[in-house]
């Protein structure tokens, strides 16, 4: 056994039997040790037990002091830290929360599912946090928990971890500002987000953040010009689609093997108002989606309506230039596809089609 273990089993007997007081000093006396020497895991260890023996009675402020100083040594005993991230006062779990480095992110998320929401706020301020973590935050968190992570530019957010605070950035002008001004957050989302935004947030999400806003815009109206070159007036032949496919929908007959049909033989009419039909959306809506060059409408669209990877290719190859994709850009495509959720694609799907209804056709 090393003089260091030695020196603290010695110390741990001489004070088992002694009064709060000399344990308290002792306790600050190992801590010191602790702190200023270099000592091995193994050794740190041993410091942990004897520490963790000297803080089980002692009052909540020499706790707290405890829990200031070993939430910024970085080599402080795991079982310590964890002690003190769990205890119900903030004043104690509070600093270790937000600063240790010895919690790892499942201990995060032990505490976060558990303990009180200032907990949950320390937790927030970390310097960074993953996906798992904030997951737990965002659904848990009250209000100031949540504004708190997502003005944490540290903090990472899975899919479903946006798209929670999304929908609770609905009323909440502070988050849908804080949600906005992230960088990482995806377009899809935030196209979602500034739908549902007041108009003030919406103002100021277009100053702060004109080259998002400009993306939606364009997706909104670049493919005006190009609807009216495809299509020019409607023709005969558009009155006959509608007739046909519209016949085969009330007869109850028309599904996604259909549209599958349509988009292979290249029947432009009948796959815009076969989808007009099956998702409620209005025609001329439906050939923007499929004309969009950013392609995420189209992918939303086949997502919202439950369509197979197969066919949601066939739509995109249909308002493809010259019906071609380049394998790289599809095997791209098919990713994002997978990634979306069908609510989620339904509700910027509405967001889309307020933004456009109010364009013209031509250019």
């Amino acid at each position: 056994m090393s003089d260091a273990k030695s020196f603290l089993r010695d110390l741990d007997h001489a004070i088992s039997r002694g009064t709060a007081e000399s344990r308290e000093r002792a306790l600050w006396y190992a801590t010191n040790l602790l702190i200023t020497g270099g000592y091995s895991e193994d050794e740190i260890r041993t410091f942990g037990e004897v520490i963790g023996r000297l803080s089980e009675e002692i009052e909540l402020a020499a706790r707290a002091q405890l829990a200031e100083r070993m939430s910024t040594f970085d080599r402080a005993p795991t079982n310590i830290i964890h002690k003190l991230a769990f205890d119900d006062a903030i004043e104690v779990a509070g600093p270790v929360l937000t600063h240790s480095k010895r919690l790892d992110s499942d201990i995060l998320v032990a505490n976060a599912e558990t303990k009180s929401q200032p907990h949950l706020l320390a937790i927030s301020k970390r310097k960074s946090l993953d996906a798992v973590v904030t997951d737990v935050l965002v659904v848990r968190g009250n209000q100031e928990v949540v504004n708190s992570v997502a003005s944490n530019q540290g903090a990472r957010f899975s899919g479903f971890g946006f798209l929670h605070m999304v929908k609770r950035a609905e009323g909440d002008s502070i988050l849908a500002e804080q949600l906005g001004l992230r960088t990482d957050i995806p377009r899809h989302l935030f196209q979602q987000l500034i739908a549902k935004a007041s108009e003030d947030v919406k103002k100021r999400l277009a100053r702060e953040r004109p080259e998002m806003v400009a993306q939606i815009q364009s997706s909104v109206s670049e493919v005006a010009g190009a609807l009216q070159s495809k299509l020019g007036p409607a023709s005969r032949g558009h009155f006959v689609a509608k007739r046909v496919v519209a016949t085969q929908h009330r007869l109850g007959n028309l599904n996604e093997s259909s549209i599958v049909g349509y988009a292979r033989a290249h029947r432009f009419d009948e796959v815009t108002i076969g989808l007009s039909l099956l998702s409620a959306m209005p025609g001329d809506i439906i050939e923007r989606v499929l004309l969009d060059r950013n392609r995420e409408m189209l992918l939303m669209l086949a997502k919202a309506l439950n369509f197979a990877w197969d066919t949601t290719m066939s739509l995109l190859f249909l308002g493809a230039k010259d019906h071609r994709i380049s394998a790289r850009d599809l095997s791209d495509l098919k990713g994002e596809y997978e990634g979306l959720n069908a609510e989620t694609s339904r509700s910027i799907l509405k967001f889309y089609e307020s933004r456009i209804s109010g364009l013209p056709i031509s250019a």
